[in-house]
């Protein structure tokens, strides 16, 4: 997945109300930001911080500016827009290039299924169960190089844990697919000191036969691109 437009290098001054942040350019000028990412940020939201921003010249659009990305210490990058997994997922699927499921021929984004619920990716193929694929993006990292998930308590989050298993016991595939942006993880661990109910939802996924899988990205100022994946620690 490529940027539309290049990426212009500002400061982060402060991010407010989840949605705006306050941001000062190169030539010095504070301009208020789209910020595409509704959870907490942990770690990802300090004034100081450098980011990267699209433009944008939409005239629909009220603010000129979107955050993409942050830079990390150490030449390391990290996506906090929260709609790019599933695109980054979407243009994977349509190459095969995520083995667990290279098998399926079509693959259908945002289908109603559950409880009033859609899910991002239905696989199907002849001859193979129905593959319902949920996408999550991981950007918390505390210590090491895990990566973590959640950020925040997210109780929809859960909701879709269950309805994954229910689609599993339909006769179904089921994956819960942990999109990790950051460049400085190397495996993935599951939050529950911030969000333990989520955490028992993944134990009861997980026993019911959904599939957690994990990916990282190679990320820069150009795109973001899948890369490889990540290994899950079990609860």
């Amino acid at each position: 997945m490529r940027f539309q437009t290049p990426l212009i290098r500002a400061t982060l001054l402060r991010r407010y109300k989840r949605f705006l942040a306050d941001v000062r350019l190169p030539d010095g000028t504070v301009a208020v930001a789209h910020c595409p990412n509704p959870g907490s940020m942990m770690g990802l939201a300090e004034p100081g911080t450098a980011i990267w921003l699209e433009p944008n010249e939409d005239p629909k659009k009220k603010l000129k500016y979107g955050w993409r990305l942050n830079e990390l210490p150490d030449g390391h990058w990290a996506g906090i827009d929260t709609a790019v997994p599933n695109r980054v997922v979407a243009a994977s699927l349509a190459v095969r290039a995520i083995p667990e499921l290279a098998a399926y021929d079509t693959i259908r984004p945002e289908q109603r299924y559950g409880a009033n619920s859609r899910i991002d990716f239905l696989a199907t193929g002849d001859g193979l169960p129905d593959a319902y694929v949920e996408v999550k993006n991981v950007h918390l990292r505390r210590e090491d190089d895990w990566a973590e998930f959640p950020d925040s308590v997210t109780t929809r989050g859960a909701k879709h844990l269950g309805e994954l298993s229910a689609m599993v016991e339909a006769g179904h595939r089921a994956v819960m697919l942990y999109l990790i942006q950051r460049t400085d993880c190397a495996r993935l661990k599951f939050a529950a000191d911030l969000d333990p109910g989520y955490a028992a939802a993944v134990a009861r996924a997980r026993d019911a036969g959904v599939e957690l899988i994990a990916y990282d990205c190679d990320i820069d100022a150009e795109g973001v691109r899948l890369r490889a994946p990540l290994p899950v620690r079990a609860i």
